[in-house]
């Protein structure tokens, strides 16, 4: 759903929830149902569910909105109280929830973890000293990929947020159950009042972020499943001639193919050739004129495919027949 650009001033509400066991499915559906109100609100850039993982506990949702005001419009309307209302039979005990305000780093195909912090305001520099001692060793240890702070937001949490991201979930378990993590605890042990939550983006979102690594609304359906076809024609041909030596029955060559394709397309065809080629049609800058970028965006689609086509064409009946 294309609604809108992500800035600065943007807010993002990160919401943790448990879901009665049986109604997992039942509840997909009802957030499905929130979300597709909340795109009627205005400010509205995207909303993402992300359903429990072996890291993840509970289901996460996340909704952006272009300011903290329109986040807040959204998040105390009669709308989303109904829906609640109505939606309290699938949960299992009260949702976690933590605002964020301004653009932030994509979490690429990593695993996240969101710290809350309660901070008195005459410890603030205590406490900015002791979280930058705590992302220096986070930085030593393998697979730690970034992390950043958030201030609370007045009127809306108290909370100070941090994030930090590592590679892979046994990556930052190691991190976790560090001495070293243990020893740093107990120096801030006056920020100890503290939530820590983790949130599995191992699959992560093939559009989820623009060229420059800020979070985005996703592109319209039409635009993603052109993308998609753009990449994945290329991917499945180059497979199949790939495969074809090893003369696989059609179930087995098909069950492998998928297989590669899949993480082909995920870490390579969308992230390094789509995205990249298509990013003006996909997200266009603010001042674009749509009809003019539209036209480009088929132009461009149109010649790529007219290339690949030619090129398979070729090698399949004049430089390889396949067997």
């Amino acid at each position: 759903m294309e609604t809108g650009k992500l800035t600065d001033s943007a807010a993002t509400v990160i919401i943790g929830q448990k879901v009665r066991a049986g109604f997992e499915r039942a509840f997909k559906t009802w957030q499905e149902d929130v979300n597709a109100a909340a795109s009627g609100y205005a400010g509205f850039l995207g909303a993402e569910i992300a359903p429990p993982t072996a890291t993840q506990n509970e289901w996460v949702v996340v909704y952006r909105f272009d300011s903290v005001a329109h986040l807040q419009a959204w998040i105390n309307s009669a709308t989303r109280q109904d829906f609640l209302d109505k939606g309290g039979q699938y949960f299992d005990g009260p949702a976690t929830q933590q605002v964020i305000s301004g653009g932030i780093r994509p979490p690429d195909p990593l695993v996240t973890v969101v710290v809350t912090h309660r901070v008195n305001r005459d410890s603030v520099a205590d406490f900015l000293a002791w979280q930058t001692c705590l992302t220096h060793e986070e930085a030593e240890f393998e697979g730690f990929r970034g992390s950043e702070l958030f201030r609370p937001i007045e009127g809306v949490q108290d909370e100070w947020t941090a994030l930090y991201r590592f590679d892979t979930a046994a990556n930052l378990a190691t991190w976790l159950t560090s001495e070293r993590r243990k020893e740093i605890l107990a120096e801030g042990e006056k920020f100890s009042d503290f939530e820590l939550r983790t949130i599995d983006n191992s699959f992560g979102s093939w559009f989820a972020f623009d060229d420059n690594g800020n979070e985005a609304a996703a592109p319209s359906d039409t635009k993603t499943s052109i993308a998609v076809w753009v990449g994945l024609y290329p991917t499945v041909a180059l497979l199949t001639l790939a495969l074809s030596p090893l003369k696989m029955p059609l179930w087995l060559g098909l069950l492998i193919g998928n297989l590669f394709s899949s993480f082909i397309m995920s870490f390579f065809t969308m992230p390094y050739y789509v995205n990249r080629v298509l990013k003006r049609w996909l997200r266009p800058p603010p001042e674009a004129d749509a009809a003019k970028t539209n036209l480009r965006g088929v132009a461009v689609v149109t010649a790529l495919m007219l290339a690949w086509v030619i090129i398979f064409y070729l090698v399949t009946t004049r430089f390889w027949m396949l067997p």
